[in-house]
Parts: structure tokens; C-alpha cells; sequence
């Protein structure tokens, strides 16, 4: 299925709002208000999202499925990402690992951001390379059964990508938060989960928004078992 760009300007968007090309991805011209500018960013997310809910529903249970029998069958959830997305990354660990919502007590989840130690990035960085740094300590901490989480906002990053090839030849599932097109990420994922937008914060808001929505159908499965 060929996903339409949002942020492109081209047609056939879920609901009325088409944003068309712009600097920085959603409407825009010289002579446009703040106002006017807050607007498209909002209706730009909003098309964003009406298409998420009218699509991507399958791919969701999909992903949902595989962090369910990863952590039924004693595994894992691994995270990773660059800049906002390792941001990202760590944010949806700490909901296993702490909490998610405050109204819902349960045990922990074992849920590891592999952006979070300096010691380790940096001495993959320096002994490996920076595209290994994800990768190196996967290797090392995965396990078959496992679930890995790249968060691209573009489907490019070297770094990300690695650590998708290694945990495909791990038997970790692989599942793609990605943005664009899905970039090279997309055939490394077992579930592809594009926003189709060129604008790196609409993508990244759409991220946590299916992040969460995840999480919380994992969650009411584990606890009403």
C-alpha cells in the first residue's frame, strides 16, 4: 500500500485538511498569522491522527501481540532511538518499567531504553562506531523472544537500523516506529508503523501518541489475564 506523504502537499487525506508544502511540513506562506500558522500545525496532526485511526488499527494489534508473548514468555522490550526519539525511547520504558497509568497498579515490566548509559554509548562509539551503538549491547542483552522497538523519524538512521539486522538475526521482534516513507527501516520490521509525514515534531508526536496506545492494550491484556 502506497501511504500518502502528509507535509507534501498531496491529496487523498483521511477527513477535509490536506496540508500542502510548506517550510517545516505543514501550511505555509510568508504572509500567514501566528495565528494562522498554530492552526496548521494543529490541523496537520489532527489529519495525522485520523489517518493513524482509520489505518493503522491492524498493524497495532499486531505490535501489541508481539510485546504480549514477549512478556508472557519471561522477555523483554527494548527501545532505541536518536535525539527526540531516544527521548521517546525512555519514556515508553519507564511506563513498563514504573507506570503507566496512575489508576492501574501492577508489577513492573522489564522495558530498557538502550539510549540511557553514557559508559556504553560512548565505548561503542569510540570502539565500534556509532552505527553500533545500539547494536553492541542488543547483541549482548537480547534474547530470542525479545521485542526491539527503532524509532526513526525518518527510517534512515544507521544506528537504528543495525540494531533492527541484529535483533532479526536474533530472533528478537522487531516492530518500527518510522516517519516519511519508512526509509530502509521498514523491511527490517516485523510491524511498520510509518506516519506518513516529511515534519520531524509531527512525527514524533504521533509516535508517543501510538507508543501509548500500545502500551495500554498491552497493559489490559496482562492485567485481565
Amino acid at each position: 500500500m502506497a501511504w500518502p506523504v502528509f507535509g507534501k502537499g498531496l491529496c487523498g487525506f483521511p477527513g477535509s485538511f490536506a496540508p500542502s508544502i510548506g517550510r517545516g511540513g505543514v501550511a505555509w506562506e510568508p504572509s500567514m498569522t501566528e495565528q494562522e500558522r498554530f492552526d496548521a500545525m494543529m490541523e496537520d496532526g489532527i489529519a495525522l491522527r485520523r489517518h493513524m485511526a482509520s489505518a493503522m488499527f491492524p498493524l497495532v494489534l499486531r505490535a501489541v501481540g508481539l510485546c504480549e508473548a514477549a512478556l508472557r514468555g519471561g522477555g523483554k522490550l527494548f527501545f532505541c532511538g536518536n535525539g527526540g526519539s531516544a527521548a521517546d525511547a525512555q519514556h515508553l520504558a519507564t511506563e513498563l518499567l514504573v507506570r503507566l497509568r496512575s489508576r492501574v497498579e501492577r508489577a513492573s515490566w522489564p522495558g530498557i531504553a538502550l539510549t540511557l548509559d553514557p559508559a556504553a554509548l560512548t565505548a561503542g562509539g569510540n570502539d565500534y562506531g556509532f552505527e553500533d551503538v545500539f547494536a553492541r549491547p542488543l547483541s549482548g542483552l537480547g534474547r530470542q523472544g525479545d521485542v526491539l522497538f527503532g524509532i526513526t523519524t525518518s527510517g534512515r538512521s544507521p544506528n537504528v537500523i543495525k540494531a533492527l539486522q541484529v535483533a532479526r538475526g536474533m530472533g528478537v521482534g522487531t516492530i518500527g516506529f518510522l516517519g516519511g516513507d519508512g526509509g530502509s527501516a521498514a523491511s527490517l520490521c516485523d510491524v511498520a508503523l510509518i506516519v506518513p509525514s516529511s515534519e520531524t515534531a509531527r512525527v514524533q508526536e504521533a509516535h508517543i501518541t501510538l507508543g501509548h496506545a500500545i502500551l495500554e492494550l498491552l497493559e489490559d491484556r496482562l492485567i485481565s489475564a
